[in-house]
């Protein structure tokens, strides 16, 4: 029984989520924390717009708060009525994205499918953040690629993992700091002292699960018949090759097992950032390997859900004996 409720919600989480994907209609906690990041920002730079580091401090630190707090209030009420484990699964299901990932990079490749750039190009737009006006058809896909890739980690292996060692307040832990970073996280004139701090923490909470997941990746391709051998010469070689200490990380995987070449410049805010490229240009990148990067995310994911039902039932399972 024990076993059941420690690992029931992860399970929960992860079959709804292959099930309905992200929500689009209803309320979601992770556009909440959005608003209150919103919020605060703007409460900040009008009220100490010449100490926006230490601001940024504040904002994280409220964020984080309210982003655990609440959550945890909520469940500690909902145990003591014994539907704890069903509102923590649900919980468990808002935290990670693999089906919205994988519906969102498909949209991009019907659209290239159809021969529509200007709708491939608005589908990217939608899951990237750098501009996406200036692609071509091999960039759209790469841009695609390259974004699953990253955000098998960011959109469901990280949270997997914190929710395995903390249940559903670890993924929202690791969800909001996530998503400061994503939106205040730029190295720009704009967002350099405000989100520093944020930034910061994002590379923190994600130096190990990145490391995880792209060893994990790598067992992957293998069990999917992808080039796993180079996958492991490209991790080694290029994971290093981005500004953030933890992105590359899966995008080399990815760009090994594919036998392609991901990252080089890019644009963002109309300023063009000079990138090194991550992997080999053995073959030209094409829209198939939009549907071989989502397996790759799916293969790994699952691995990480049974690594992290497994370490719930050992670990805290034998704690509670």
């Amino acid at each position: 029984m024990k076993s059941i409720i420690l690992t029931a919600p992860l399970v929960i989480g992860f079959l709804i989520d292959c099930l309905l994907g992200d929500p689009y209609k209803l309320p979601h906690p992770i556009r909440a924390i959005g608003r209150l990041i919103s919020f605060m920002e703007k409460n900040i730079r009008k009220s100490m717009p010449n100490k926006l580091r230490l601001g940024g401090i504040i904002l994280a630190m409220t964020v984080i708060l309210f982003s655990v707090g609440i959550p945890l209030i909520i469940l500690i009420f909902c145990y003591k009525f014994n539907i704890g484990v069903i509102i923590e699964g649900i919980m468990c299901y808002y935290m990670i994205a693999p089906k919205c990932l994988k519906t969102e990079s498909m949209k991009v490749f019907n659209a290239v499918s159809e021969g529509d750039t200007e709708k491939a190009r608005y589908a990217v737009s939608m899951i990237v953040g750098r501009d996406t006006d200036v692609l071509d058809k091999k960039g759209i896909i790469k841009a695609t690629v390259e974004t699953v890739a990253e955000n098998t980690c960011d959109g469901v292996t990280a949270p997997v993992m914190y929710m395995s060692l903390f249940g559903a307040i670890g993924g929202f832990f690791y969800k909001s700091v996530n998503t400061m970073d994503s939106m205040i996280g730029y190295k720009n004139e704009k967002y350099a002292d405000i989100g520093r701090f944020s930034a910061k923490l994002d590379d923190v909470a994600n130096f190990l699960p990145s490391r995880i997941t792209a060893v994990v990746m790598i067992f992957s391709a293998y069990i999917l018949g992808f080039d796993g051998k180079n996958a492991y010469r490209i991790w080694k070689r290029d994971r290093r090759n981005h500004a953030s200490p933890n992105s590359a990380q899966t995008e080399s995987v990815c760009a090994g097992a594919l036998n392609v070449q991901l990252a080089g410049d890019a644009y963002y805010f109309g300023e063009l950032h000079k990138k090194q490229f991550i992997g080999d240009d053995v073959r030209k990148i094409e829209n198939e390997d939009i549907r071989r990067v989502n397996k790759l995310m799916y293969m790994s994911s699952v691995i990480v859900l049974l690594l992290g039902i497994i370490f719930r039932m050992t670990v805290f399972g034998g704690i509670l004996k």
